[in-house]
């Protein structure tokens, strides 16, 4: 009678699922170009992993490559210019993280209290703009106003009785310029999860607050703040996935010889080393190793905050 029963509930649960299936078809429709999209351009490219365990020839492909096993990865770590780079990138990985993270809470926090509409939708369009502009765009604009003999930043110094700094190209500086351009074009973009966050906190919540006495910052800190912890949590561990890219696009468009000291990192040696010198194997092994490290990173700061707070992505 046990194997009966266990047999019907089975047969009903395919049914249950089946039913289910059709009734949401329209949904897994929506699905398939995600799914797709994901397979071919995340999936099926993980075949080239290989390459990284290979001295690989581009005339004899993947397969017919020959397999060297952990060498890349011995060459890579042997190499004092990669401990180099893989320390200008934590360094300005961190300094983003560490300077840049926090205002868009801020911001979110700012434009939750302004009262006035139009004043509010207007400063939202303002600091959301710059996302908008490309990488390339934003460094002309950055050299043009950082120039040494005719921008406007020099021209001011010159005026105040200082001498003309080439921010540009000072190994002192252009971390600075790193940070600071990063922050001018994503914080006001970046800070649109947290006002939608925070566009979902209980009104009544700011009511009885209001009631009991409660001024506009003790609102912040004891109401919108744990309202909206859960999505700090959740963007700061997935920041920390990407602690190790640094800004590649960006810092493609700013850098030159003169700041590589400085400013070469994890994925501009990728794109010099494979494209410029077609060191396909090594620059492979490298950008293997910085998503594994991410990898690591993710998870560790998922089971950290889980243990710690209690939220998590998973």
């Amino acid at each position: 009678m046990q194997i009966k029963k266990g047999q019907n509930v089975s047969k009903a649960d395919r049914v249950s699922k089946k039913k289910l299936f059709r009734n949401n078809i329209g949904l897994y429709v929506m699905l398939l170009p995600g799914l797709i999209y994901l397979i071919v351009f995340k999936y099926l490219p993980m075949y080239g992993i290989a390459i990284a365990f290979q001295d690989f020839n581009i005339f004899q492909g993947v397969s017919g490559s020959e397999w060297v096993g952990m060498a890349n990865f011995a060459k890579i770590f042997s190499d004092p210019e990669f401990y180099r780079i893989f320390t200008n990138t934590l360094i300005i990985s961190i300094s983003k993280l560490l300077i840049l993270f926090p205002l868009p809470i801020i911001i979110a926090l700012i434009l939750n209290e302004i009262r006035s509409p139009w004043y509010k939708k207007t400063t939202q369009t303002i600091i959301y703009l710059p996302h908008f502009i490309s990488w390339v765009i934003v460094a002309g604009i950055f050299t043009s106003l950082l120039s040494p003999s005719s921008g406007l930043v020099n021209i001011i110094i010159t005026a105040l009785g200082g001498e003309p700094v080439s921010f540009m190209m000072s190994n002192s500086w252009f971390r600075k310029v790193l940070v600071f351009s990063d922050g001018w074009k994503e914080t006001g973009y970046s800070a649109v999860v947290y006002i939608a966050a925070i566009a979902g906190v209980d009104q009544q919540l700011y009511e009885a607050a209001k009631v009991d006495g409660a001024g506009r910052i003790r609102m912040i800190w004891s109401i919108t703040l744990p309202s909206i912890a859960t999505t700090i949590v959740l963007m700061l561990i997935l920041r920390l996935g990407t602690i190790l890219e640094a800004g590649t696009e960006q810092i493609l468009a700013m850098y030159n010889p003169t700041v590589y000291q400085t400013g070469d990192v994890i994925g501009t040696y990728v794109y010099r080393m494979g494209l410029g010198q077609q060191q396909y194997s090594t620059t492979t092994a490298v950008g293997l190793f910085n998503s594994v490290v991410g990898f690591i990173l993710v998870v560790s700061g998922n089971f950290f905050s889980k243990k710690i707070s209690g939220s998590s992505i998973w």
